[in-house]
């Protein structure tokens, strides 16, 4: 019953005209960026995030929200019709989606999409609705002590699931601490790390810092790397289902929206892996395992179902621990800071409109996307003809404009050209801007739990290991460090023994 009442709370927040209104145009928006490859949600919403500044905090996290699993949704009609992944989730999509298209049935991929989407988004959406309110009443006992093993498992983790070398996304990790301290010191007000501009004593702005990694970064990669995008589907028909297709559908959307649910709280990329764990699942399962690669619809329904899954419970981790499991969770912790809010377990008790109303308006924004996709299909295949070129200079003027208007200070905006340089080398040096990311997020959140901690305990740093809840946790982040090295260190080992034969 308290839940139905909290849900009845969230779905009288959810259904005010100007949150519709904003979930409507996340969704879209979301959708959009999904069927453009190359901008995704990522750019998407570290560009938005000034906007948000004149919202309220639930309209604001309501949109961005819907943005992020909207291009979940999105990032399968590119896939689907030209082969080229709108969001790295979607990848596995295009394997088999891709396929379907070529021999006439893009209608019936892209239905089983949408609908498997639409399914364990609403399942993974009230997934969030029970566990929530429990993990954040276990997370009100945590202290400083276990808050900062919490943070260190975070990163850890996220280190151990990014793609690429392990050292070079921890020396990310670390460079994004680092650029979280600069500024005053909360303690003794010492400026730190600001090379005489006053303008950092407030410490660098997270807005700039955004756009600049990934958006102006991200563009000069695609300016760099675009090709042609030839549609060779131009008219998508048969958009419904047979019964056959149905009954194949069934056991991959299910087991998708499983391992979705459960791959999603992970920090790192959870939805891109639940994807590819469901697609091995569903091969694996099949009983014609050889149909896979030349258009089985499981391939699309069991990785659809998984990734957007995955896309509502990662705001589990987000709105329980206050710990974001990805960056684009990350970037909607600096909306929450925007708003003045402190996310954590707190939100649940001091703002529990916010909490229930983002939870009622992603079951009203899978809703809307069922209607957006489908029907609006061929509007996104026209959207894939517009030139990169084209949409750029309007993406790069309108985040700088959003950008200098939260503190009309125009050193803003040179700070998103310098972060806009600097993700691009990073981009080409093969570094991931990412983990950076969520390093200057949770940097400051894991100093001032770390001096805390070391206040208590009177500067005893055996306060980690002696309290059960932080040495488990310190304990699960070395076992992560540890299974991320040891492929490394079997393939030097195995070099070394070919290099003596």
């Amino acid at each position: 019953m308290e839940l139905l009442s909290h849900l009845a709370l969230g779905f009288e927040t959810a259904f005010t005209p100007v949150n519709l209104l904003w979930c409507f145009v996340g969704v879209l928006l979301g959708t959009l960026v999904g069927v453009l490859p190359g901008i995704g949600p990522t750019a998407t919403i570290a560009m938005l995030l000034p906007i948000t500044f004149t919202f309220s905090p639930v309209t604001a996290l309501i949109m961005l929200s819907g943005i992020y699993y909207g291009a979940q949704y999105g990032g399968s009609t590119t896939a689907i019709l030209i082969n080229l992944p709108g969001e790295s989730s979607s990848a596995v999509t295009a394997i088999d989606g891709y396929q379907m298209a070529r021999k006439g049935r893009a209608g019936p991929a892209l239905a089983t999409a949408a609908l498997g989407s639409f399914f364990a988004g609403s399942v993974a959406t009230l997934i969030l609705a029970v566990a929530a309110p429990p993990l954040a009443r276990v997370a009100l006992n945590f202290g400083a002590a276990e808050y900062f093993a919490l943070l260190v498992l975070g990163l850890l983790v996220s280190i151990s699931l990014a793609h690429g070398s392990v050292l070079k996304a921890l020396a990310m990790i670390c460079l994004g601490l680092v650029l979280g301290t600069v500024g005053q010191d909360v303690t003794t007000g010492t400026p730190r790390f600001t090379m005489g501009f006053q303008e950092l004593y407030g410490g660098i702005n997270f807005v700039s810092l955004a756009v600049g990694m990934f958006g102006v970064a991200e563009i000069f990669r695609n300016l760099e790397t675009e090709r042609t995008r030839e549609v060779g589907v131009s008219r998508v028909t048969n958009l419904w289902l047979t019964r056959e297709d149905f009954r194949r559908i069934v056991g991959p959307v299910l087991r998708g929206t499983g391992l979705g649910s459960v791959l999603g709280i992970l920090p790192g990329g959870g939805h891109v892996l639940a994807s590819f764990a469901s697609y091995s699942a569903e091969k694996n399962l099949s009983k014609n395992p050889k149909e896979f690669g030349h258009g089985a619809i499981e391939g699309v329904a069991g990785p659809e179902s998984a990734n957007n899954a995955a896309a509502q419970t990662s705001f589990i981790p987000l709105l329980t621990l206050g710990i974001p499991a990805h960056p684009v969770m990350a970037l909607i912790v600096g909306a929450f800071i925007l708003q003045g809010i402190t996310p954590g377990p707190n939100v649940i008790n001091d703002q529990p409109a916010l909490f229930w109303g983002i939870i009622a308006s992603m079951w009203i924004g899978n809703a809307m996307l069922v209607i957006l996709n489908l029907p609006l299909i061929g509007l996104w295949v026209k959207m894939l003809t517009i030139p990169y070129r084209v949409l750029f200079p309007a993406i790069v003027i309108f985040a700088s404009i959003g950008c200098y208007s939260i503190n009309n200070n125009p050193f803003d905006v040179y700070a998103i050209a310098v972060f806009g340089v600097l993700g691009y080398v990073l981009i080409r040096l093969g570094c991931e801007p990412a983990p950076l990311l969520l390093g200057f997020v949770l940097g400051p959140l894991l100093e001032e739990n770390l001096r805390r901690a070391m206040i208590i305990s009177r500067g005893d740093p055996m306060v980690f290991l002696t309290r059960p809840i932080s040495a488990t946790l310190l304990a699960m982040g070395l076992a992560c460090v540890i299974v991320a090295v040891l492929p490394s260190i079997r393939n030097k080992r195995k070099e070394v023994f070919v290099e003596d034969d």
